[in-house]
């Protein structure tokens, strides 16, 4: 080696040597990691790689500062279930299947899971374990211009977590009250004064339960535009609900890892003892005969397959970050499609188990409904004997002397007889039909069926505390486990792009929700629960979700995101996800956008609010600034996509990748070459001979000992993350 070489110059604490040996052999004590590390060429054409990989640790000099993971694969699965499964699986699903032909209904649901749901679930599993980031950085990733998907993703999660934790709190309340004997709810209160007592009109107008929600839990407001002050007991109760949340997530997946095991499986404990106790009831066989009697005319309808796709689609949590973030502590070469499979069916199969509980519990509800309105109408019967009907036209065997003892088939009986003899006069008789059937069509959805119709069947249960303690507290876990994932869906993209700390974030991020929570606990407060709900998540997530498919299928490219999962599998997946995600669930999602786009420009803007004189429900349009606030929603959730592709278009923010957005978990050293290396001993990092020299298109990089190889690529496609230097072209003469 000529003596006279010049010194190649890095960005170390050295002084500059004369040669690459005395430069190698006179690195700073503390740069022992470096040292002992691999000297890679890397090709970006895909050439073969000269490598000398030197065993050995840091020996404890500076060790790397790993990405938390999960403590076992249970604990992963159980919180993808936990977030996955929610409110909807209780309270939407059993309305969708007895609204659109009920068990006719899951044929459409499974067929649009299959090319919708699990394919995308995949996707946003297989992304996160790959790249191991938050949205934000896997996005930012993927397709820099496309980057703000990952902070769409954030603002939508943020928006669904401002209401959804105000549902935990009307459960949180509902629990705190089931301890009495009888429930609060069982019959309504009495109005007493010096003269008299009575039942008060708002509640004799409905009913207990109904009385009960809007009045007792909700005080609610006859509008949206009347405030009417804050709700403290609901104010109490959203804190105590925003402080569970915090105190689970402070600690990341290490603490709400462990509270998984709980608030995961209690639900399936809930619904199983549910199960077996409405079957026990009087008239729950007739609930769930209803729900699985198929109506095959309403499949050929484009709306059912239309709210089948948007269930299928909200059901796995598609777009909102949290599956990206669950994903993303796992190791890098977990079985991802497993899961995925796996998750989908436990969702579907979670469904199903409700729905039969649900029409159970309001077969045998129904049944008791059925019963006051024979009693009634035949006690209207009795009264119209001699007069206005004949005591002849009655059945013999029917003794109406003893009304308790009628049934409904015996007054069936006497209906048809009346209605064939009084023909054109029986409608002013103004008797009720008191069909089970009548009573199950009487579709009720949300908060309807959870804090109404299914609290007024526990009214009817033997041991009706107990059953509402463990409903509600079911309703409470539900929530929770959709919680921690909606919240994680926030905070990993965020620590991962400014490394804040967790605890801080995690604090701050509670407070600030909690504030804006006041909305919601007002006395209009339900009617913004509404608007948030329909109007800050559908449309947005669509576009988050169309965006995401377009990102991978055709900016990242198909066929290298299929190397990657090979890469990460072991195996290559089937080919029919090849088709799903470049052509057919592209097309599906763009249809259901549409179509969810024309419903919503079509539908004027409108809540259903509870008028306290008349103790009935009227839909209502919202007031010109509220119709603003809709819009502003769905502008606010997804602007930050055109923002993010504007500024990279025009170059007013870095387009690299390993910016902020892909901060590593693991520590690297910056190496900065000379822009101009004329030596031979400057040659010889590039390679043995002059023939290896790199191209223009050749990196180098160094790889810490230790590290597996699939981890060393560049701009840090693993998470690993180490910065490299472009290396020009060498002149011949100078080898």
């Amino acid at each position: 080696m000529p003596k006279n070489s010049k010194a190649v110059k890095r960005e170390l604490d050295d002084d500059v040597t004369e040669s690459v040996k005395d430069l190698l052999a006179n690195e700073d004590a503390c740069d022992d990691s470096f040292k002992k590390s691999s000297l890679i060429v890397d090709s970006s054409e895909g050439e073969g790689k000269e490598c000398d990989v030197e065993e050995g640790g840091s020996d404890g000099e500076e060790e790397e500062e790993e990405r938390p993971a999960w403590n076992s694969k249970l604990q992963y699965i159980l919180a993808q279930v936990g977030f996955s499964v929610g409110l909807g699986n209780v309270w939407r699903f059993p309305y969708l299947c007895q609204k659109n032909g009920g068990g006719a209904y899951l044929v459409p649901y499974l067929i649009l899971l299959i090319l919708i749901g699990i394919p995308l679930f995949f996707l946003e599993l297989a992304v996160g374990q790959r790249i191991r980031r938050g949205s934000i950085g896997v996005w930012n990733y993927i397709s820099p211009r496309l980057g703000g998907i990952g902070f769409a993703s954030c603002v939508v999660c943020f928006f669904v977590a401002l209401y959804y934790n105000v549902i935990i709190s009307w459960s949180f309340f509902y629990f705190s009250q089931s301890f009495q004997q009888p429930l609060p709810w069982h019959e309504c209160p009495l109005i007493k004064n010096k003269t008299s007592t009575y039942v008060v009109p708002e509640c004799e107008k409905s009913s207990a339960t109904t009385y009960y929600w809007y009045r007792e839990a909700l005080d609610i407001s006859n509008s949206i535009s009347e405030g009417g002050g804050l709700n403290w007991k609901m104010t109490v109760c959203l804190l105590a609900a925003w402080s569970m949340v915090c105190l689970a997530m402070i600690k990341g997946i290490q603490s709400s890892g462990k509270v998984m095991y709980f608030s995961s499986l209690f639900p399936y404990v809930v619904l199983i003892c549910f199960l077996v106790r409405a079957l026990l009831l009087k008239g729950s066989v007739d609930g769930i005969r209803h729900m699985f009697t198929p109506k095959l005319e309403i499949m050929l309808e484009a709306k059912v397959w239309r709210e089948a796709a948007t269930q299928v689609f909200f059901a796995l949590g598609l777009g909102f970050g949290g599956v990206i973030a669950f994903s993303s502590y796992n190791k890098r070469n977990n079985n991802c499609h497993f899961d995925a499979v796996l998750v989908s069916f436990i969702n579907f199969l979670t469904s199903v188990l409700a729905t039969l509980v649900v029409f159970a519990v309001l077969g045998f509800k129904a049944n008791i409904m059925n019963s006051k309105c024979v009693a009634l109408n035949t006690n209207r019967i009795v009264a119209l004997l001699g007069s206005e009907i004949e005591p002849s036209l009655i059945p013999h065997h029917i003794n109406l002397t003893q009304v308790s003892q009628v049934s409904a088939d015996d007054y069936h009986q006497i209906i048809q007889v009346l209605r064939g003899v009084k023909e054109d006069n029986y409608e002013k008789l103004g008797l009720d039909s008191c069909s089970i059937e009548d009573e199950l069509n009487k579709a009720v959805q949300g908060t309807g069926l959870a804090f109404i119709a299914f609290t007024e069947a526990m009214t009817h249960f033997p041991a009706s505390p107990f059953w509402s303690v463990m409903f509600f507290l079911m309703l409470i876990n539900l929530g929770l486990g959709s919680m921690f994932g909606t919240i994680e869906g926030i905070l990993t993209p965020l620590i991962d792009t400014f490394k804040v700390r967790k605890e801080f974030l995690t604090v701050g991020c509670c407070m600030l929700a909690f504030s804006i929570g006041f909305l919601f606990v007002q006395r209009s407060g339900n009617y913004f629960v509404t608007m948030f709900d329909d109007y800050s998540a559908t449309l947005p997530l669509l576009i988050v979700v169309v965006l995401e498919n377009v990102a991978i299928a055709w900016f990242y490219g198909i066929d290298k995101f299929f190397e990657d999962l090979k890469d990460m599998l072991g195996f290559t997946p089937y080919r029919f996800y090849y088709y799903m995600w470049k052509y057919i669930t592209p097309i599906l999602l763009l249809v259901l956008l549409c179509s969810s786009f024309i419903q919503l420009t079509m539908t004027p803007p409108s809540y259903s609010a509870w008028i306290e004189e008349e103790a009935l429900e009227k839909t209502l349009r919202f007031p010109p600034w509220g119709t603003a606030v809709c819009i502003s929603l769905v502008v606010m959730a997804i602007m930050p996509v055109p923002v993010v592709f504007c500024l990279r278009y025009f170059n007013i923010i870095d387009e690299n990748p390993s910016g902020l957005s892909s901060v590593s978990y693991k520590k690297g050293r910056v190496i900065k070459e000379s822009p101009q290396l004329e030596d031979d001993a400057a040659s010889l990092i590039h390679g043995k001979f002059p023939s290896e020299a790199p191209s223009p298109g050749k990196k180098i990089y160094r790889k810490q000992s230790g590290s597996a190889d699939a981890d060393t690529a560049p701009n840090g496609r693993y998470g690993i993350g180490y910065l490299m230097a472009d290396m020009p072209d060498m002149p011949e003469s100078d080898l």
